[in-house]
């Protein structure tokens, strides 16, 4: 079963699953007035359905996908056939749309804003993520505090509301005596980052955007448990096949995280890699270190996440860390040609077939 969002260009969800509910597009289709905010003159609100977006059709999209999975739960209850349901929310990507009640929990005059605030990104045009990126655009530049308390208030009521319909789900399988038998995966593409590093959308190799959700919940597995290992978002599909009892096949390249339950110590990945578009960004991350690259602005950033979390402190430059910084750009150019990377090709060569990598 598959409900919601469908972003896979050339292949309908219905060659691939047995029963489709609603199938949404990558994103809603939103107004003009949603950028730029705030600014003088501009009144959109994330409540009013008449802006369409998340309010297309009359009742809010993650609604219409909770309800969508809730009946194909009720209507599996009685049958003993195992199931598997792809349940794809668009939120909270933008607009931020959600009803009143959960933006009122949000008033932008108690919503902090972010320790590594920033006006401007560093290199911001050179990453792509100018005024011309519509993630970006969403918020004036220069970034202010005021608009990123705006925005970032917007952004955690979409996602209580999404919370809320989460838990719906669950319930329901509670209610239909199938949460003792349901392996549960829960995970999202990036995190959106709202005023971090002076930034508003995902298309960034900092953590606030790299890192996003990965939680499992059912039979065998410990609750409250939490690992440490860095894995792909791409794991959820060899995950997925294991919680069935089913064979990875060869030809996929990443890597279940059963193993990790089972043995916190468990060998995963060495290394991780990430990337944005043919010649941006990329980044490596080894142990404690992260190395990031701006390949068009010829720039590089060398954090210690677990010395500096928000990734504040750029150590590139600095002496004593040259050994590091050249091991990690080692490692970086390892993975890039591991991962047939486009930006290794001379100029005007065919890209080969590419394979995004995303962090959690």
């Amino acid at each position: 079963y598959m409900t919601g969002k469908w972003h896979v260009d050339g292949l309908k969800p219905q060659s691939c699953f047995g029963q489709c509910g609603t199938v949404r597009a990558g994103m809603p289709v939103t107004t003009q007035d949603v950028y730029q905010r705030p600014a003088a003159g501009n009144t959109w609100e994330p409540w009013d359905t008449q802006k369409d977006g998340y309010w297309k059709d009359g009742k809010h999209w993650s609604e219409v996908t909770a309800d969508e999975s809730i009946a194909f739960l009720k209507a599996r209850r009685r049958q003993a056939k195992p199931f598997f349901a792809y349940v794809a929310f668009n939120a909270p990507h933008d607009p931020r749309q959600a009803p009143k009640t959960f933006v009122d929990l949000y008033p932008p005059n108690r919503v902090d804003v972010p320790r590594n605030f920033l006006p401007l990104a560093p290199h911001h045009n050179e990453i792509g993520c100018g005024p011309d990126l519509r993630d970006e655009n969403l918020a004036p530049f220069p970034r202010t505090k005021d608009a990123v308390r705006l925005h970032r208030g917007e952004y955690y009521a979409l996602i209580s509301h999404l919370d809320a319909q989460i838990g719906r789900i669950l319930d329901a399988l509670e209610a239909n005596g199938q949460a003792e038998s349901t392996v549960v995966i829960f995970t999202a593409d990036h995190g959106l980052a709202c005023g971090h590093h002076g930034l508003m959308g995902k298309q960034n190799m900092y953590e606030d955007s790299l890192r996003t959700a990965f939680l499992l919940r059912g039979p065998g597995i410990p609750a409250g448990a939490k690992r440490d290992t860095r894995i792909y978002l791409q794991d959820a599909l060899p995950t997925a096949l294991a919680c069935a009892g089913l064979k990875v096949p060869d030809f996929v390249e990443f890597k279940s995280v059963l193993p990790l339950i089972q043995d916190p110590a468990a060998a995963h990945y060495e290394s991780i890699y990430g990337c944005y578009l043919t010649n941006l960004q990329r980044c490596v991350i080894h142990g404690d270190w992260k190395l990031v690259h701006y390949p068009k602005a010829d720039a590089w950033q060398l954090f210690n996440l677990a010395q500096d979390p928000d990734e504040m402190h750029n150590l590139a430059a600095m002496p004593e860390n040259a050994a590091t910084l050249a091991d990690m750009r080692q490692r970086l150019a390892g993975l890039e040609k591991n991962m047939d990377d486009p930006i290794l090709l001379p100029a005007g060569a065919k890209r080969p077939k590419y394979r995004a990598a995303e962090e959690h």
